[in-house]
């Protein structure tokens, strides 16, 4: 492990959901300001905006949810809340699933 994966898995749950939370909190509003700046005529612009919040969600928030999600499944509402969006996302998913091989 890197010493930074390492100081990240040190943290407590609460510090964990913390360090989540600033990357979201820059990056999810990048991209309604990417849909904004596209619908002011501004294409490339907002193309080039809205891949580049996507690629950071991707390579910065998804890697670090995985590395903290144990942390925060320490915490009881968290736990509950991610087993809830489990379930959710199973059933959504259940009619696209194919029940015999073919």
């Amino acid at each position: 492990m890197t010493s930074l994966r390492q100081a990240i898995v040190r943290l407590g749950p609460y510090q964990s959901l913390t360090l989540l939370a600033v990357p979201v909190c820059l990056v999810e509003p990048l991209k309604f300001i990417a849909v904004a700046v596209a619908g002011e005529g501004h294409w490339i612009t907002g193309t080039a905006m809205i891949i580049a919040a996507y690629a950071a969600s991707l390579l910065i928030v998804e890697r670090l949810f995985a590395v903290v999600k144990p942390k925060l499944l320490k915490l009881h509402w968290f736990a509950k809340l991610w087993a809830w969006l489990t379930v959710i996302r199973h059933k959504l998913a259940r009619p696209f699933r194919s029940t015999s091989a073919s």
